[in-house]
């Protein structure tokens, strides 16, 4: 019998042994805890999910208080050094204020010869209704075949639980946290992290002096292979407002004696992006740091099955055919998306107006080594000089209200080889290395601010619905990634200090 004949099983604990060998037993007591304690696990999901957290809800930012409360007594209960930071309140359109959701931090162990790891995660949801589709009350963890259907289960509700039953495991069997663990906890990420990145630049020297690594796990997987994710994308969000006539005109009486604002706004709009994808502004394409020959080779290697991808978003083609460009194309080059029209008649019916003013929303997502300040500055005089060009006595008003950074992480740091050598001790499979064509502007901000290194370690499938209806995240993912945090514990604990 070869090793590769060996069962699973054996060959989990061969990797483990040939690690670290005085951790073998210790891993493999901690695995039997977590694979015993499921249901509890699950059970804690389920009561979590019951809360409506939706951050984007002034109605229910009482759940959102709720759910960070909980939150805090979990970890409390479990003995950790816990605090509710208040980060201010929120200015309404109305211009009234409402209290934003208070930051949950939380410290387990301060002994100095250990490493500390700080994790992030957040506890808001995406808004759900049964009607928009849903198989399955959102709000009500159902399990149906292995998947537990509800909102935020995967994002990002389950991945922060799997980090305290980490915690949790340790405590239970009385061994030591092989690392110092903080948490940093937030309720607004669905929303933009209001209050957050102030609150990370007034801790940096005293939450986050003694932390050496941060580890967000607020992603997913690209296939059934587990993942290492160590890039994101930034996002530069543009309005477009063309302003003609004082006020809405009929088209019958007013149709072919004014210039539309709507025909210059979607005059300009074509000249953004080619049919084939090719962004059309000035410098942008100039900007993007170029595809390496070991990026290529990273990417060839990477588990991604087009067909499967074409049936899951339900399209016919895409944009490129092989797997390399589809992958380097959602991940590492720019796009430019438009994603709506504001004003005018948008509702069913068939209304007859001409709009006064109408108002083009689009984005840029920005790469390594695009930079958002002259992104605005390109895309602002571009757009200028076409509109001069149409000769419109109509106004155009171009304003930039996201410009989010990108964020690259080396994948030859000692994190993500601890992040390799514990996906094979518990899936005994090397994992995808692969980027996130999103935006998860808080990894910049903690790189920026705190100047530490930083990992995404994610458990959720590919396949999870993610701000979608029925999003789930699987047992198996749940489960399996509460050992994978385990694993990697150990492992982070033998690097060397920063």
């Amino acid at each position: 019998m070869t090793i590769w004949q060996l069962p699973s099983m054996l060959l989990v604990v061969i990797s483990s042994v040939s690690t670290h060998p005085h951790h073998l037993f210790e891993y493999d007591e901690l695995s039997q805890y977590v694979d015993s304690h499921q249901e509890e696990y699950v059970q804690t999901l389920r009561d979590w999910v019951a809360v409506e957290s939706d951050s984007s809800d002034v109605l229910r930012r009482p759940d959102c208080h709720r759910m960070m409360d909980m939150t805090a007594e979990k970890l409390q209960a479990m003995g950790g050094k816990v605090e509710l930071v208040d980060i201010g309140v929120q200015e309404l359109p109305d211009g009234k204020t409402v209290a934003l959701p208070k930051v949950v931090t939380a410290q387990f162990g301060s002994d100095p010869s250990k490493q500390t790891v700080c994790v992030y995660g957040h506890v808001d949801v995406q808004p759900a209704k049964l009607e928009d589709g849903w198989a399955t009350e959102p709000y009500n963890l159902t399990d149906i075949n292995g998947n537990l259907y509800g909102r935020g289960a995967s994002d990002n509700k389950a991945p922060v639980l799997a980090w305290i039953h980490t915690v949790e495991a340790y405590q239970a069997l009385s061994i030591d946290l092989p690392v110092n663990v903080k948490f940093i906890i937030e309720g607004m990420e669905e929303t933009g992290s209001n209050g957050l990145d102030a609150m990370i630049v007034a801790q940096k020297d005293t939450f986050f002096s003694d932390v050496e690594y941060i580890i967000i796990s607020d992603c997913g997987w690209l296939s059934r292979r587990p993942a290492l994710t160590y890039g994101t994308r930034g996002n530069c969000y543009f309005f477009a407002e063309v302003e003609g006539p004082k006020q809405d005109l009929h088209s019958g009486v007013y149709g072919g004696t004014v210039i539309e604002p709507m025909t210059d706004l979607i005059g300009i709009l074509d000249t953004l992006i080619s049919p084939s994808g090719k962004i059309l502004i000035p410098g942008i394409r100039e900007a993007v740091a170029p595809l390496s020959d070991e990026e290529w080779k990273m990417y060839q290697d990477i588990e991604f099955d087009i067909e499967s991808f074409k049936s899951k978003i339900g399209v016919s083609q895409l944009m490129y055919s092989n797997k390399v460009d589809l992958l380097a194309h959602r991940w590492r080059y720019p796009t430019v998306t438009i994603h709506g029209i504001e004003g005018g008649f948008s509702g069913p019916g068939s209304k007859t107006v001409i709009p006064a003013k109408v108002i083009a929303k689009f984005s840029i997502r920005q790469v390594p080594n695009m930079d958002p300040a002259v992104v605005k500055k390109q895309v602002t005089d571009y757009l200028n000089s076409v509109f001069a060009k149409r000769k419109s006595p109509n106004k155009l008003k171009v304003t930039m209200i996201i410009g989010a950074k990108p964020w690259l992480a080396d994948t030859k740091h000692p994190l993500y080889e601890a992040g390799k050598a514990a996906v094979k001790r518990v899936f005994n499979v090397e994992p995808d290395l692969i980027r996130e064509g999103g935006t998860i502007p808080i990894a910049k901000t903690f790189e920026d601010v705190t100047g530490k290194s930083i990992i995404m370690m994610p458990i959720g499938g590919f396949d999870d619905g993610l701000h979608s209806q029925n999003e789930k995240m699987s047992r198996y993912n749940y489960i399996e990634g509460t050992k994978l945090f385990i694993a990697y514990l150990h492992e982070v604990a033998h690097l060397k200090k920063d």
